[in-house]
C-alpha cells in the first residue's frame, strides 16, 4: 500500500528531489498542498462521483422541452471536468498535466480538451444543438480513448475489436 502512496503521489518516479523537468508554477503548488492520503481519496471520490452525477444528472435532463439539451451538454461537460480534475488529488497537478501531455496521450488531449470547449460554445453561444450534441458524442469517444491509454494494451485491443467487426 506504501508503494501505491508514493506512486500516485509521485514521490517513486526516479529522482530524488523531482526536479529532473524544472521547477515550474505547477510543481510549486503540488509541493506546497501536499495533501495526507486519506484527504487525498476524499478529494478523488467526491470530485469524482459529483463528476458522474453531473453527467447522470444531464442526461436525465435531455429531454426537456427547448433548453434540454443545452442543459446536458453544459451538464456533461462539467462531469467531464469534474471526473479528469479527480485524478489530480492521486497524482498532483503537476504529474496529471504531465500524464496528459504525454505522447500517448497528447492527441486524445487536446481532441478532448476542444471538444469540451466546442461543446459548451455550441450549446451557449451558437445555439446549435445538433453541433453541440455532436461534440459532446466525440467529447465521449475522445475521453473513452484517452481513459483507455492508461491501460495496458487496451488501445489496440479495441482497435482489433473494430477491426474485426468491419
Amino acid at each position: 500500500m506504501d508503494k501505491l502512496k508514493r506512486v500516485l503521489s509521485g514521490q517513486d518516479d526516479g529522482s530524488a528531489d523531482g526536479s529532473a523537468d524544472g521547477s515550474g508554477i505547477l510543481e510549486r503548488a503540488n509541493q506546497v498542498s501536499t495533501l495526507a492520503w486519506g484527504t487525498r481519496m476524499k478529494g478523488f471520490l467526491i470530485c469524482f462521483v459529483l463528476g458522474a452525477l453531473s453527467s447522470i444528472l444531464g442526461t436525465c435532463l435531455l429531454w426537456i422541452p427547448g433548453v434540454g439539451l443545452a442543459v446536458f451538454a453544459v451538464l456533461y461537460s462539467v462531469g467531464n471536468i469534474c471526473a479528469l480534475a479527480s485524478t489530480m488529488f492521486l497524482i498532483g497537478p503537476s504529474r496529471q498535466l504531465r500524464t496528459m501531455c504525454a505522447k500517448e496521450r497528447a492527441l486524445a488531449t487536446a481532441i478532448m480538451l476542444v471538444c469540451l470547449v466546442l461543446t459548451l460554445c455550441a450549446a451557449l453561444w451558437w445555439k446549435n444543438y445538433g453541433l453541440a450534441l455532436l461534440f459532446c458524442v466525440l467529447q465521449f469517444v475522445a475521453f473513452t480513448w484517452y481513459g483507455l491509454s492508461y491501460i495496458p494494451f487496451a488501445r489496440d485491443a479495441v482497435l482489433k475489436l473494430f477491426s474485426l467487426c468491419v
